[in-house]
């Protein structure tokens, strides 16, 4: 399972690189002003938000990325978000965020679960389980 703990000291930053973190149907979150109002959208539309901390330096969190975006294509009834730790540090520590990838599964603002690391069939697993929950609460 890959997941990223300390920044690489000298690496320069390129904000280019966020393209690829929130390509797709993922949403950039550069804010907490922004996070704030993407999740009042999310809770007014009855979206589950997957919340995805990563960094632009962080090797898994790049292999993760383009799979992240596919599935926010896929699932357009959750709401994709990236946030990028070195961008909003203070923010992300309130989460508690150790490694990234962290992905924070949210639903009315409340996490619902949680996965720590670059794990393709458990962000899957876990955004099918998060689906099903979501029809069964329709019912």
């Amino acid at each position: 399972m890959g997941l990223c703990l300390t920044k690489n000291q000298g690496d320069e930053d390129d904000s280019e690189q966020h393209v690829e973190f929130a390509a797709g149907n993922v949403g950039l979150v550069t804010t907490k002003e922004g996070w704030e109002q993407k999740l009042s959208e999310a809770s007014r539309d009855g979206k589950t938000v997957i919340a995805n901390f990563s960094a632009t330096w962080c090797g898994p969190c790049r292999m993760i990325a383009p799979f992240y975006c596919e599935l926010s294509e896929k699932h357009p009834s959750l709401m994709f978000l990236v946030v990028d730790v070195d961008e909003l540090t203070e923010f992300s520590s309130s989460w508690d965020i150790k490694a990234t990838p962290t992905f924070f599964f949210l639903r009315d603002g409340q996490q619902v679960d949680k996965l720590v690391g670059a794990n393709k069939p458990e962000l899957q697993k876990k955004i099918t389980a998060v689906l099903d929950s979501a029809v069964h609460c329709q019912k």
